[in-house]
């Protein structure tokens, strides 16, 4: 499964993308299933990722760990900064839960698209 990061955009545009989806499946098409989670700007992005961050999902994407206790130990990393990154994370739709309650990345991609050009308001 694919998780595509998008910065900027708003209800609208998530509308879209979702009817876009509907459409495509009355059509009969094959959609892959797709998670979309948008940050409404760059900085709200750039306050919830960071190197030790994109490190935890990596790691979570490789092996799920029962707790934040354990993923701490595991790695090697304070309790406490484990805590915050994964809450953080977990808030910001990055991070899930599998079936056992384990810590984990269900995607194995995060596309991130920025765009520099705005329409006129």
């Amino acid at each position: 499964m694919k998780k595509t990061v998008k910065v900027g955009g708003g209800l609208q545009e998530a509308a879209g993308r979702v009817i876009g989806v509907l459409e495509r499946v009355e059509r009969g098409e094959m959609v892959e299933p797709e998670s979309t989670v948008t940050f409404e700007s760059w900085s709200a992005l750039a306050s919830v990722m960071s190197d030790r961050r994109l490190e935890l999902l990596q790691r979570l994407r490789r092996q799920p760990a029962k707790n934040i206790r354990q993923l701490a130990a595991d790695i090697g990393r304070d309790y406490k900064h484990v805590y915050n990154d994964v809450h953080a994370l977990e808030d910001a739709g990055l991070i899930d839960r599998d079936d056992a309650g384990r810590l984990c990345v269900l995607w194995d991609e995060i596309q991130t698209t920025v765009k520099l050009d705005r329409p006129a308001a």
